[in-house]
């Protein structure tokens, strides 16, 4: 049997893509390479280019191929720019997750794991996040991927959709140097970019009530993340149950200070970053539990800070004319 990703030519997609082959399951690929990438596909996965809003197009893949579940990982994922292009976000996120559950509900597929994010809990008011708390997104973005998760749960109690959601934090690293974050707004390619071109990267702000005054976040290696969607997958095939959304989360987090020092070390461009003024909005900490992932899906931090630095600054100096 086949499982379809959705947005499969993307820096995630991809590593969920070749996670499932060394899963002994059979990948099927379709992204509209807006921000994917041809080449990120292994050979013998087949890809039909075209866009997840496309209900025929769905219909035909679903059609022509014996798919027995989805990874939905297809998205418009900058929530940023998600303020300024709120109908485009909504469009490709919610409008394009309710075509494929419809696509999906006619054909009889009936297992989806959904990538969501940590952009549904907004700004927490607690410094370690779980599944149970509140969430409050600040950004189109992240409330398309709350509606996201309500849209799955509603199929689930209408047609017994088997589902569950992954609420990502930052992804990072790389499983292979072919495969690397190219997105324009990340911290990783942000800085490598600048040390590649000769400038210094910068801090937003450096008087956080933090250990080293900068903001901590949750930074988690991208083939960690890949291996808990196989789980959940595999799981989901089985019958087995499981929870509706789970925090992929390493309980304690990295400042970007220490994100910084780290590429300093790993690449060997000494650098001082620039400190900017803070930028509104950015809470001093958000770190979330993975508890509940480790019980279900195997998921455990098995990279460390400098693994994530190193796979991601190869990747990316493998790739520094792209």
């Amino acid at each position: 049997m086949t499982w379809l990703v959705t947005g499969g030519a993307g820096y995630i997609g991809a590593h969920v893509v070749r996670a499932l082959q060394d899963a002994g399951i059979r990948p099927l690929v379709i992204d509209d390479l807006s921000s994917g990438h041809r080449g990120f596909v292994p050979n013998d996965v087949e890809l039909v280019r075209g866009s997840i809003l496309s209900g025929e197009l769905l219909a035909d893949v679903f059609g022509g191929h014996a798919v027995e579940g989805v990874m939905h990982i297809a998205g418009f994922k900058y929530a940023g720019v998600s303020v300024q292009r709120p109908l485009h976000t909504y469009a490709q996120n919610v409008t394009g997750t309710a075509t494929l559950l419809g696509a999906m509900a006619d054909a009889g597929v009936d297992k989806i794991v959904f990538s969501s994010s940590a952009a549904v809990y907004g700004t927490p008011d607690v410094d370690l996040v779980t599944e149970a708390t509140a969430l409050h997104p600040e950004s189109p973005y992240g409330e398309s991927k709350l509606i996201g998760e309500w849209l799955l749960a509603d199929q689930g109690r209408a047609v017994g959709l088997q589902h569950t959601a992954l609420r990502y934090f930052n992804v990072v690293g790389s499983g292979s140097d072919d495969l690397y974050d190219t997105s324009p707004h990340n911290l990783f390619p942000v800085v490598f970019d600048a040390l590649l071109e000769g400038r210094t990267p910068r801090i937003n702000g450096n008087d956080y009530p933090t250990p080293d005054g900068t903001c901590v976040r949750d930074y988690l290696h991208v083939v960690d993340l890949a291996h808990s969607h196989v789980i959940a997958a595999q799981r989901l095939a089985a019958g087995e149950p499981l929870e509706p959304v789970y925090n992929l989360g390493s309980g304690d987090g990295a400042s970007v200070g220490e994100i910084m020092r780290t590429i300093a070390e790993v690449t060997g461009i000494d650098f001082t970053p620039e400190i900017a003024p803070r930028r509104p909005g950015d809470p001093a900490r958000i770190v979330a539990s993975g508890e509940l992932a480790a019980r279900d899906l195997g998921w455990a931090m098995r990279h460390s800070l400098t693994d994530m630095v190193a796979s991601a600054w190869s990747a990316r100096s493998a790739n520094a004319a792209s």
